[in-house]
């Protein structure tokens, strides 16, 4: 589990296809290289990943990663090269502060955006969502893009909007968006459950 609370911006270094349809993608980040432990999970944009390799290249810490063919195609992964940057979240250990909201780091589809709006001091984007999850969203509920937790400011449809700070633009790959790019989107969990009892009865 993560909290969406993003802790470093890492770099791909190199994206690998190996057989059955997998790809091995490199990421360069600032985690200290004793932190990176194979087997351990890490979100990436968003996307819960296993480390499967740990290194250390060029004074600067990295980790690989597996991704298989649906990650590649229902996430953002799949558009991924080297140079790209991606926000990385290491998984939650009990008794950590919990800032943002439970995120499991499973993807259920892409956002896209189509507007971006800015105000002072802070930034607001207008997102499409897939229709079949565009109802799990509501005002003042939460969402992740990218991995980030944030708050839903607006719906109308199935369109929203939220407000980014500063802070959030300078130390994510938010702050790069622009129209017409996709953001990983997993919306509440607790949403998804409302929905799923609701259908029960």
């Amino acid at each position: 589990m993560f909290t969406g609370i993003v802790t470093d911006m890492g770099e791909v270094r190199s994206v690998k296809p190996r057989a059955d349809n997998l790809s091995r993608i490199a990421i360069a980040c600032s985690y200290p290289r004793a932190a990176l432990i194979e087997g351990a999970s890490m979100a990436c944009s968003g996307v819960c990943l296993t480390i499967v390799e740990a290194g250390d290249a060029d004074g600067r810490a990295w980790f690989a990663v597996d991704t298989a063919a649906e990650t590649l195609r229902l996430t953002t992964a799949g558009r991924w090269r080297a140079g790209s940057k991606v926000n990385l979240e290491r998984p939650l250990k009990l008794g950590d502060e919990l800032g943002g909201h439970m995120v499991a780091g499973h993807v259920d589809g892409l956002a896209t955006v189509i507007a971006r709006e800015g105000m002072t001091d802070m930034a607001r984007f207008s997102l499409r969502a897939p229709k079949d999850l565009a109802r799990f969203i509501a005002p003042k509920g939460s969402v992740a893009l990218d991995g980030v937790s944030l708050t839903v400011n607006a719906v109308e449809g199935d369109t929203f909007s939220v407000l980014i700070i500063p802070h959030t633009l300078h130390v994510t790959t938010l702050g790069a968006l622009a129209k017409g790019d996709d953001v990983n989107l997993e919306i509440d969990t607790m949403a998804r459950y409302a929905a799923r009892l609701m259908e029960q009865k």
